[in-house]
């Protein structure tokens, strides 16, 4: 009998037919019973809240995995393109509240609950954030996997499943310090392992040549240390609709697990090494790669992400068709989600080529057709290089063939720029020097048939700038796609009164389609319907209030103006201008400058990356400046700044409904898009920015009025470079002077001396490349008009109706769309219910 194979006694209905789960209160109270009961065994004397989130999520799973089925089956019988999108992160967040809006239960869970005594909420708050993500590039992956499932569309994610996620932040002494971040201590309820889907690994070793019987040469990849890619299914649906995604994300295991001959031996450590070596590659999000291990280790997981996945679809279609290729490009589609999986040209060619026997141009043909690469960044050392020393001994076939790939390319070059050396070594692959590296940006946009950038300053900064000669050759292959976000969780889901009422007033289809959201505008004059706005704006306020009391002892006043600045730190983010502020309004306070004062609660949150010195002297200084404003009497309520740690997916579901003004002010020119400027507006909040990412088209569908402009801009901001003096600007501000001798005498930290220097000398740099001081000015200004808007209640009112309305476009679902129509060439699919 084959392996994995079983008879049955007699003929019967299927194995797996079964009836369809109910969704009423009564089901999800029987189902919640059973699991609870026999499956987790506890009983009435349990007091944790973490099993009946279990058993209540293994009730709600059953739900998803019986449309997840149907959904694959309908995939499978259609026969319709599919598109995988390849991404280092994926910042899911919670799943159970996601997912009971998605089903359309949230309703009947929370009637079973409270019948069974049960707090819906505490369950909620009981599940992890999942740890597989940094920041904005997560988040947008999460979301557009959840916009796929919205629209019907065959798309499966494929990432990584680290172990330890983004490190938890916490702060001592004002330091922010690392812990981590085992989100998988408890297990995950959500996941399914997939061990028959395992694929091999390989590392090291050499390259051969042999030649076969016909004459034909062929090179091996030989004496290779194996890794193992174990996969782990977690199912993303749709909006109601009976459409259920994959995730697969992919976990490194050992070949052998175990060496008894060395346990025998009493080498205990050693017979677990290779074990701990394998899961090494998969246990923790973005290791510090400062060192050459570090490197290695990021290179590892690059490479598993892009094998495994790779392998797994071809897999996939030659279990259908056979070696038979002709038609693979019509019903694929790899989108590398930034530079991280650009490892997939060169090993998609591997499998074409060695495994599969394909000869070099067809497998180019194909894998050109096939493949398309979204751009993140506007930073140039944000583009991974990897040196050919490490590619040629991790990788050595895969150093190869992008050796190959860069010979054909640059003879493509040649031929359109003839003589032109110069132009050659830039758009290299491979960048000469004391130490050669593989350009990995470059091996994305050769390989690709479609490059896109993330907001059209972006894509267009792109396309003359850093990706100027790539977009000389090949100007068809650039477009853009503005990102966007998923209303499901980030106004339905997180903001459940507000998402109520706006469907009270203009229906429900805004939730797919949240284009409708432009009908709020009809009511801009209703006062009564601009009252109820108020006082749903404010009730969010004091729950984000109650929410950091658990956190803070300290009091927020509700009726003060909410100014919220939460994202990853970096300096280009600009975090220290929004505290250049904060100390300037600390020493209006100090001096009676307070006529006319609108009271102020600055809140800050974001983790800065461990090895990011700067970052996290900014962290520090924001918590010492919070220290003294907090404590001095002569402030009161007038100020307050808030440090608020360990942000994450879930701290922003509950942050941005109650945010009045969003702080989105990074330098000009260095923001690729940015999502929470999205959420923000989405939820009524009013964006104070720079023409900066996404903030330009923001700033063109509310309209001049209803956004606050400040700054730079990109061309200014490069004007400015060759001849930026922050010292004679701060002599020519006396308000800027006076923030800079706060900050210079020690006044927030006369406890430890000099420890602010690096950053005061960073302000005062003629080379600071983020000309913190050089927007000053222009941001106070702006932040006065912010205050005089925000006291006149009726007017910021209609404001935040107005950016409500005018959010539509940055739902994912529209980028989505995008994707699928311009890139992917993708058709819905209905799932047979």
């Amino acid at each position: 009998m084959p392996q994995n194979t079983f008879t049955k006694s007699k003929p019967c209905e299927s194995i797996t037919d079964l009836p369809s789960l109910g969704l009423e209160k009564e089901d999800f109270i029987t189902d919640f019973k059973r699991y609870y009961s026999y499956r987790l065994g506890r009983d009435e004397h349990c007091r944790s809240p973490h099993y009946a989130y279990e058993a209540l999520s293994l009730a709600v799973s059953d739900r998803l995995v019986e449309r997840w089925k149907n959904t694959y089956n309908t995939y499978r019988e259609s026969d319709c393109k599919k598109a995988y999108y390849l991404s280092m992160e994926f910042l899911m967040g919670r799943t159970l509240s996601n997912a009971m809006l998605n089903l359309g239960i949230t309703g009947a869970v929370a009637e079973a609950m409270y019948d069974l005594g049960l707090e819906i909420e505490e369950l909620i708050e009981s599940e992890p954030d999942a740890g597989l993500g940094n920041g904005g590039l997560g988040r947008l992956a999460a979301c557009f996997i959840d916009s796929c499932a919205t629209l019907q569309l065959p798309v499966t994610g494929y990432g990584l499943r680290y172990e330890y996620g983004m490190f938890s932040q916490v702060i001592v002494n004002g330091e922010q310090v690392e812990r981590p971040d085992h989100w998988l201590k408890n297990g995950n309820v959500w996941e399914i392992e997939r061990p028959e889907y395992t694929h091999r690994i390989k590392f090291g070793g050499r390259v051969e040549q042999s030649v076969n019987e016909r004459g034909v040469k062929r090179r091996s990849w030989v004496d290779t240390t194996d890794i193992l890619a174990v996969p782990y299914d977690t199912p993303i649906p749709g909006y109601q609709n009976g459409t259920v995604n994959t995730l697969r994300l992919w976990k490194a295991t050992a070949t052998e697990e175990f060496n008894l001959e060395e346990f025998n031996a009493g080498d205990y450590a050693e017979s677990v090494a290779a074990k701990n070596t394998a899961e090494n590659i998969s246990m923790v999000l973005y290791p510090n790669d400062a060192n050459e291990n570090g490197k290695s280790l990021r290179l590892q997981q690059q490479y598993l992400l892009a094998s495994a996945s790779l392998q797994d679809i071809v897999a996939n279609w030659v279990g259908r068709h056979g070696n038979n290729f002709t038609h693979f490009a019509e019903k694929n589609c790899f989108q590398l989600n930034d530079t991280h999986p650009s490892v997939a040209v060169a090993e998609l060619m591997r499998i074409l080529m060695d495994t599969h026997g394909l000869k070099w141009a067809k497998a180019w043909e194909i894998t050109r057709q096939t493949m398309a690469y979204t751009n993140h960044t506007l930073l140039p050392e944000a583009l991974e290089k990897w040196s050919v020393s490490l590619f040629e001994r991790l990788l050595p076939r895969l150093m190869e063939i992008i050796y190959e790939i860069n010979a054909h390319f640059l003879a493509e070059v040649a031929l359109h720029w003839p003589g032109d050396n110069e132009r050659l070594a830039r758009m290299s692959l491979i960048e000469e020097g004391s130490e050669k590296k593989v350009r990995m940006a470059y091996l994305a946009i050769v390989g690709s048939f479609s490059v896109n950038g993330v907001a059209e300053l972006h894509s267009k900064l792109l396309q003359e700038g850093l990706f100027k000669d790539f977009y000389d050759l090949w100007p068809d292959k650039f477009n853009n796609k503005t990102n966007g976000v998923t209303p499901r969780r980030w106004l339905a889901a997180c903001n459940p009164e507000l998402a109520k009422f706006i469907t009270e007033m203009i229906g429900d289809k805004w939730i797919t389609d949240l284009s409708e959201l432009k009908k709020l505008e009809n009511f801009v004059n209703d006062k009564k319907f601009c009252k109820k706005w108020y006082e749903l704006q404010q009730n969010a306020k004091q729950r984000l209030i109650d929410y950091k009391k658990t956190e803070f002892d300290i009091d927020l006043n509700v009726n003060a103006l909410f100014d919220v600045q939460v994202k990853r730190f970096h300096e280009y983010k600009r975090q220290l201008l929004n505290v250049l502020h904060v100390i300037h309004l600390y020493d209006r306070i100090k001096r009676g400058d307070t006529e006319n004062w609108t009271d102020r609660c600055v809140l800050i949150g974001g983790k800065a990356a461990p090895g990011y010195y700067m970052a996290k002297r900014i962290i520090k200084l924001i918590n010492n400046i919070s220290d003294v404003i907090n404590n001095d009497p002569d402030v009161g309520e007038k100020l307050k700044l808030v440090f608020m740690p360990n942000y994450r997916v879930s701290a922003m579901e509950k942050i941005c409904p109650g945010a009045d003004l969003s702080e989105q002010i990074s330098t000009a020119g260095k923001e690729a898009s940015g999502t929470g400027n999205m959420k923000f507006m989405m939820n009524g909040a009013l964006t104070i920015g720079t023409l900066d990412g996404a903030n330009i088209e923001i700033r063109e569908e509310v309209g001049d009025d209803n956004f606050f402009l400040f700054g730079l801009t990109e061309d200014e901001v490069e004007d400015l470079r060759h001849h930026y003096d922050p010292v004679n600007m701060i002599n020519q501000d006396e308000d800027l002077q006076r923030v800079m001798n706060l900050l210079e005498c020690g006044h927030f930290n006369q406890f430890e001396p000099g420890i602010f220097d690096d950053v005061i000398n960073s302000i005062k740099s003629s080379g600071d490349p983020w000309m913190t001081i050089a927007d000053f000015r222009s941001f106070v200004n702006a932040q006065k008009r912010v205050e005089a808007a925000y006291q006149d209640k009726d007017l910021w009112t209609r404001m935040s109706i107005i950016n409500t309305a005018n959010s539509g476009k940055f739902s994912t679902d529209r980028t989505i769309k995008n994707y699928s129509d311009e890139i992917w060439n993708l058709e819905p699919v209905a799932i047979s219910k």
